[in-house]
């Protein structure tokens, strides 16, 4: 397993549109995709786990990758939160 911290950086937070692009991202690998925050964790390849964690502009989150492609799946969702998520 892998994992890294980031802070979303968007200012919206991860409403609808970052959420879904996180998810996107996330769906991408074969291996599980999660992230801790401050509230518990969720699972960043359902867009209800990711919305139901309600994340805010500069919050700081833990990307977690485990499986066959953990480290090329984390590498794709830091570069994700860092470029915005699409905003």
């Amino acid at each position: 397993m892998v994992e890294q911290k980031v802070t979303i950086k968007n200012v919206t937070g991860l409403d609808l549109l970052p959420a879904g692009n996180l998810c996107n991202t996330a769906m991408r690998f074969r291996s599980s995709v999660t992230f801790s925050y401050a509230g518990g964790s969720a699972n960043a390849k359902s867009i209800l786990s990711v919305l139901g964690s309600t994340i805010s502009c500069g919050d700081e989150i833990t990307l977690h990758c485990e499986g066959p492609d953990e480290e090329e799946a984390l590498a794709a969702m830091v570069e994700a939160v860092d470029e915005g998520l699409g905003e």
